[in-house]
């Protein structure tokens, strides 16, 4: 993933690298139940930007919440429609080549579609990602310069990530949420975490994704993320890290400003050339925004 030096590649403003919009209804986001409390409801495109620009974000990239093209398409109207939306984070059938390259053939003219991510995190299969016919599809990802997104990654899709990301050295290949660190498990489950994530690190065409780490009932502030803070930032360097809101998913842990006081109190401590590469450097570049 070649990359210009800093000084070539000026950021200004927030970008919000990872983003949902969704509607309600017959068939659509069979995850999304009763349960969840208020993530069962719609999340439309006016809603996230008032949210957005009240807490300071100029820009955000959607990421795909359904693995189906009805959900790609919803949010390249979005984008179409609201010039805050910087690009979009497709789905694409990883396990169908053929039917993956007439999607892409497709979406891939769209200026806005910039990445693909499936929700593999609910594929009970720990090889997912070696498979044959995947592997095929994202070599089109590859050839077409797209980012891959992977999801909430541990404990069993990190470490196939490092692998992948030797199989596929042109392609950005994006961490969600830091890999899912399990802030509320073992200490050897975080040490397994760390491992892992380091090792992925350690691969020139990985990048991660500082969001979604509101989990379970673990507190949520600058210093309860000081170790999963500490282990990204020396893992990937602020350029390699982009600021993720993970919205509205996120307000089952707080507001969406509370979200971004809590990164800004971390990402503030460094340079200022270093925290805008976290705030939209990184995305920027990963996503050729």
């Amino acid at each position: 993933m070649p990359e210009l030096p800093v000084t070539e590649r000026p950021a200004q403003g927030r970008i919000d690298s990872h983003l949902h919009l969704w509607e309600l209804g017959e068939g659509r986001y069979s995850w999304l139940n009763p349960s969840l409390g208020m993530l069962h409801a719609t999340f439309t495109a006016a809603q996230a930007q008032e949210e957005l620009f009240a807490a300071g974000v100029d820009q955000a990239i959607l990421v795909q919440a359904d693995d189906t093209a009805a959900d790609t398409e919803a949010m390249l109207a979005a984008a179409a429609a609201n010039p805050w939306i910087t690009g979009v984070v497709g789905w694409l059938p990883l396990e169908e080549p053929a039917r993956a390259a007439q999607l892409l053939d497709r979406w891939g003219a769209n200026p806005a579609f910039c990445g693909v991510r499936t929700l593999i995190h609910d594929d009970p299969r720990a090889d997912v990602l070696d498979l044959p016919a995947v592997r095929q599809t994202l070599a089109l990802l590859e050839t077409a310069g797209l980012a891959l997104d992977i999801p909430n990654a541990f404990p069993r899709h990190l470490g196939q990530a490092k692998g992948l990301a030797q199989a596929f050295p042109e392609m950005p290949i994006v961490i969600d949420h830091l890999g899912k660190p399990p802030r509320d498990g073992s200490a050897e489950d975080m040490d397994e975490w760390e491992r892992q994530l380091r090792a992925v690190a350690a691969q020139p065409n990985t990048v991660a994704k500082v969001s979604g780490l509101h989990t379970g009932g673990a507190e949520f502030s600058a210093a309860a993320l000081a170790r999963v803070w500490d282990v990204a930032l020396s893992a990937f360097g602020p350029q390699r890290l982009m600021f993720g809101g993970d919205w509205p998913v996120s307000l089952l842990g707080g507001s969406y400003s509370e979200t971004v006081a809590v990164s800004a109190s971390l990402f503030d401590q460094l340079a200022p050339a270093e925290a805008q590469e976290i705030w939209s450097g990184t995305a920027s570049r990963s996503y050729r925004r």
